[in-house]
């Protein structure tokens, strides 16, 4: 009973954030937005949890194995891993199936692809970029190439839940702002990205939400 009071209360800010009026998503992009903030702050058990509530009703299998692949870029394999091998074990527990196979591009036109993808989102200015450096080729051809161009996702629940996963980390406001550019460009607004860090917060913490803010302002000036 140690628990109870707090409990309460956090149930009641839950209820409060997802209902605040001016900040409310539709069922799956609030999912989608919370699960991929989980994924950027290691919330592996509370990311467990929602995928058990969520998986089949609000968020198919192939949306979530889009969303977790995706990932793998942003946080790297280390983190990744877990949340696949998490996903993997609801999908069994539920019996659901898992058809998953998605992808577009070919190993001989994956760089290509991926500048287009790159270029639709940030501009013309990207139509070079991959030949800066083998990093930048690397984001034109994996980051872009491999994983933009699956089908599953569109282009603005794929730069969302891009925006998800960098402000739920932190210490990478440079590419925050950059996405949050990206986000606009493929019309997902300021209005809108604002709702997805509300209804983050309660998962992320007030200083990281206060530097996606701040990010978001930036990148709209």
């Amino acid at each position: 009973m140690s628990d109870k009071s707090f409990k309460e209360r956090l149930a009641y800010f839950l209820e409060e954030v997802k209902n605040e009026e001016g900040y409310t998503l539709d069922d799956k992009t609030r999912y989608l937005a919370i699960l991929a903030v989980l994924m950027g702050a290691g919330g592996y058990k509370t990311f467990s949890d929602l995928l058990d509530k969520t998986l089949k009703d609000e968020l198919s299998v192939v949306e979530v194995k889009e969303l977790i692949y995706q990932a793998h870029d942003y946080l790297g394999i280390a983190r990744a891993e877990a949340f696949l091998d998490i996903a993997n074990e609801v999908i069994a527990t539920k019996g659901l199936k898992d058809d998953t196979e998605t992808m577009v591009t070919t190993i001989e036109d994956r760089l290509k692809e991926g500048v287009k993808a790159q270029v639709s989102i940030f501009g013309e200015g990207m139509k070079d970029a991959y030949k800066a450096s083998v990093v930048n080729r690397y984001l034109a051809a994996n980051c872009f190439g491999d994983y933009y161009t699956r089908k599953g996702l569109d282009l603005r629940q794929r730069e969302m839940i891009t925006f998800c996963f960098l402000l739920a980390q932190g210490g990478v406001e440079p590419q925050l702002i950059s996405h949050a550019r990206g986000n606009i460009a493929v019309g997902n607004d300021k209005e809108f990205l604002m709702s997805v860090i509300i209804q983050c917060l309660p998962y992320i913490g007030y200083p990281r939400s206060l530097n996606a803010i701040s990010a978001l302002e930036k990148a709209t000036v």
